[in-house]
């Protein structure tokens, strides 16, 4: 009752969510409708959602400046109101809360002649509902009110209603083949749907009022057209400072032209253009990260800007190879000597000594152009993206919070959408269960209609949206819980973000696994990753033989290589590139990095260029970035290269006339044709600082087996299972050599377990094996390092769950088990895992049960 509006407003979120509900359709009329109707959208998703979205009236109220409330269908008051004869005190009270009435097709409510519900009994025939689509009329004279006739459309033409019955079904709909035309009606269609009522009332109802209700909307726009990025005070002077005082410890007080002038160009481009927040904002995240004890790789292009490397943002440093002194700050950018490097990674360059001090020379760079972060003008908009360790993304999360303040960061939403497999399932499933035989071509086309269709919301994995202060969020987006779990304290955005990308930043917080094994190889070892040469021989051997691992090919199925379980490398697809192009060096590895994540690169393109001889790892084209700085040195206008790359690297091509400068420029016509054949290009300074987190875990790998054996299995490790891997090396080949025979049947779990039974062998052949599981001291998760053993973790067992996991080592502390029903009962494990904990001997000589018998005793 509308009069008891203060009493709703008082009641719980709890328990409006359970008040009986009725539709009303909501229009803004205006930007400050917008606002309230998103307000609205947001708060009857955060608050009041039960099994669908909700609001109270008195919050409708509270929002209803710039809203056209109109009384939607026979869900809505009024229609229940008329059908259930309610008194006309009653009706008049609710006709008053309405902008405007609404009447719709008789056969949109035709299912309520079939309906059994005694609601209903009054409605037997169509003229039943043209009575009530009178009264509604009437009621409209009678209080001043419009009716609006409407269609209640869910889809566009009248035979679209098979993909809405096809849902429906698949959504376990009782009634989904009985669906109402609810499609979008033509003006001709609605006047002679309303005829019942008389020409000039038609006519009334279907245009007149319709433009009514159509003038009181200004035209708005659903996001905002401006950009608002967030303020920290003084980004500008800030980021000029961190920037400097790293340029001066690194090249010393007088900087190198070289230095100065990159560094200038592009801090002139970012502040210019408003970006150093962005900058600065990174930099706050990876420095409190570091000073966790966490390096952050980075991702994208930022390993470009000179500056993102000066503020800690990426390791990688963009700057063209070179020598400096750490400490008398001698540096050298252009001897002969230096310039043999150009395109490559400065450490390639053989070790030397300073000339001025004899210290040794620290040598870097990676011969990035900046272009290819901020564009050509250095007006792009910047997208830092950067992967944190996994276990640490969720403490990344919550500081983005701290530097904005509660209530201005919130995960980027997304929409998921019917795809290809799902579609199919629905349309078979749809047809077979009414033994119906479909053709494929009307099968495909029935697909073709259900794809895209809207399924449900989550969240980017690493997202955050920020908003600015001084700004509402329901100026911009409403917001939601994903996937409407009331469960979760998480709150997204309800728009995709990519409908709102242009208006609010992202920060992309991504969890990666090799900064969390990085960790803790670091914490076992107690080696500082970063103190790593990149040159290192037995690391680069690894990507030639496996003898810098002490063992052969046929120890290990006859794999060549030894970079099996390094990031990047170890999977057979990079493994056969890097036997085809054979790198030597850092930057090689570089450039397959930029191969294997192209599309059109590598296969039926480089490769083939390799194998003919036209060219080798080092000239072919392997990132977007070596289309820019080969055509500018071969003597294309170094605008017309970026705008080359540009194309290349989005798959669009070259046009002629471009093909004609390329030409003009001694371009030789294989590389012409190479870039022609591309469809996606890697950027450089990703690949780039990938190569240089593996390059790191392979270090470790050579040096310190037991520690990169016991963090892989504990990282990286999908598929880990101690019945099959722990139980020697005979027994391990055994389970593989089944599973060979069956590769073409072998399920997605299968394929993983067999790649972790690979590394499993690699390691039993240098020497390592397994203690087994202690239930006194093994991790829920990590393996651990035990002697000159690797203890496995609870998670290793096949069926242990996290909660079991975890279980069992909380119930360790405290105290010892009395038999395995106290440790199935403490550690709140299933009795399947704990029979298979007793069959591998995990569970000692503890008797079944606590009960003694007599016999104990004799």
């Amino acid at each position: 009752n509308i009069n008891d509006i203060d009493k709703l407003g008082r009641l719980s979120a709890e328990a409006i969510r359970k008040l009986p509900s009725y539709h009303a359709i909501l229009l803004a009329k205006n930007d400050i409708g917008r606002i309230n109707l998103y307000k609205m959208v947001s708060l009857s998703h955060i608050e009041y959602f039960n099994k669908r979205p909700k609001i109270p009236k008195s919050l409708l109220m509270e929002c209803r400046e710039g809203i056209l409330v109109g009384s939607a269908c026979e869900a809505g008051e009024i229609y229940r109101a008329v059908l259930s004869d309610q008194s006309e005190e009653r009706i008049e009270e609710l006709v008053n809360f309405y902008d405007y009435l609404e009447i719709q097709p008789i056969d949109n409510n035709e299912f309520l002649i079939l309906s059994e519900s005694s609601d209903y009994r009054n409605i037997t025939s169509k003229e039943d509902l043209k009575r009530i689509n009178k009264r509604i009329v009437d009621l409209g004279e009678e209080y001043n009110k419009p009716v609006v006739a409407t269609c209640d459309v869910h889809f566009l033409e009248p035979e679209d209603e098979v993909y809405r019955r096809i849902i429906q079904a698949g959504m376990k709909y009782k009634d989904a083949d009985m669906q109402p035309p609810l499609y979008f009606r033509t003006t001709e269609e609605m006047l002679e749907e309303f005829a019942y009522l008389g020409r000039e009332k038609a006519e009334q109802v279907v245009i007149t009022n319709t433009n009514l209700i159509s003038d009181q909307i200004e035209k708005i726009s659903p996001v905002r057209p401006d950009k608002c990025p967030p303020i920290l005070p003084n980004s500008d002077e800030n980021l000029r400072n961190i920037c400097y005082e790293k340029a001066h410890l690194l090249y010393g007080d007088e900087l190198p032209e070289q230095v100065k002038v990159r560094l200038e160009h592009e801090l002139d481009s970012i502040i210019s253009n408003g970006f150093a927040v962005m900058y600065i904002i990174a930099q706050k995240l990876v420095w409190k990260s570091n000073e966790d004890g966490y390096l952050v790789g980075s991702r994208g292009s930022v390993g470009s800007s000179f500056v993102a490397t000066l503020a800690g943002i990426t390791e990688v440093n963009p700057l063209s190879p070179h020598y400096y002194c750490s400490s008398c700050h001698y540096s050298d950018f252009d001897s002969e000597d230096v310039k043999k490097f150009v395109g490559s990674s400065g450490c390639d360059m053989p070790d030397k000594s300073c000339p001025v001090c004899g210290v040794t020379l620290d040598k870097d760079g990676h011969d990035i152009p900046f272009e290819t972060f901020l564009g050509f003008n250095g007006d792009k908009e910047p997208d830092i993206d950067l992967n944190f360790s996994g276990e640490y993304q969720s403490k990344a999360h919550d500081y983005t919070e701290q530097i904005f303040g509660e209530g201005h960061t919130f995960r980027a939403g997304t929409i998921g959408t019917l795809a290809d497999k799902t579609a199919f399932g629905f349309v078979k499933n749809y047809y077979e269960e009414r033994g119906v035989h479909k053709r494929n071509v009307e099968i495909d086309r029935l697909i073709e209609g259900l794809v895209g269709v809207r399924r449900t919301t989550g969240q980017h994995p690493g997202g955050i949206v920020v908003l600015p202060h001084g700004e509402d969020i329901y100026s911009f987006t409403p917001v939601q819980r994903p996937a409407n779990d009331m469960k979760t304290k998480t709150i997204t955005t309800h728009f995709d973000y990519h409908s709102i990308d242009h208006n609010l930043l992202k920060l992309d917080i991504l969890g990666h696994d090799d900064p969390t094994m990085i960790r803790m190889l670091e914490d076992i070892t107690g080696l500082d990753a970063r103190k790593i040469p990149f040159d290192e021989e037995k690391v680069l051997s690894l990507f030639h033989s496996t003898e810098a691992l002490g063992i052969s090919p046929k120890d290990i199925d006859g794999c060549e290589l030894g970079c099996l379980g390094v990031p990047e490398f170890g999977t057979d697809f990079v493994m056969q590139m890097v036997k085809e192009a054979k790198p030597k060096t850092f930057s090689d590895l570089v450039r397959i990095s930029g191969l294997s994540h192209g599309t059109d690169v590598w296969l039926n393109n480089a490769q083939t260029l390799i194998k003919e001889g036209t060219c080798t790892l080092s000239t072919c084209i392997c990132t977007r970035d070596d289309i820019m700085t080969y055509l500018i040195n071969t003597g294309v206008e170094p605008g017309l290269s970026f705008k080359i790359m540009e194309s290349v690297r989005k798959g669009k091509g070259l046009i002629p006339e471009w093909e004609e400068a390329m030409l003009a420029a001694n371009v030789p016509e294989w590389y012409i044709r190479s870039c022609k054949q591309i469809k996606y290009m890697f950027p450089k300074a990703h690949a780039a600082a990938y190569v240089m987190m593996a390059f790191r875990i392979a270090y470790f790998k050579i040096y310190y087996p037991l520690a990169y054996y016991g963090a892989y299995f504990s990282i990286r490790a999908s598929a880990f299972n101690y019945e099959l891997m722990c139980q020697g090396k005979e027994h391990l080949e055994g389970v593989m050599a089944d599973y060979k025979r069956r590769t073409s049947t072998l399920t997605k779990k299968e394929q993983d377990t067999y790649r972790d039974m690979r590394i499993v062998q690699e390691m039993y052949a240098r020497g390592i094996t397994f203690t087994p599981i202690d239930i006194y001291s093994a991790d829920a998760y990590r393996f651990r390092i035990v002697g000159d053993k690797i203890m496995p973790s609870f998670k290793s067992i096949d069926g242990m769950g996290d909660m079991a996991a975890n279980g069992a080592v909380e119930a360790a502390k405290n105290g010892k088990f009395l038999s395995r029903d106290d440790f199935k009962v403490r550690s709140k494990v299933s009795s399947t895992v704990v029979d298979t904990m007793a069959r591998l001997g995990l569970l000692g000589d503890l008797p079944q049960s606590n009960q003694m018998s007599l016999l104990d005793f004799l």
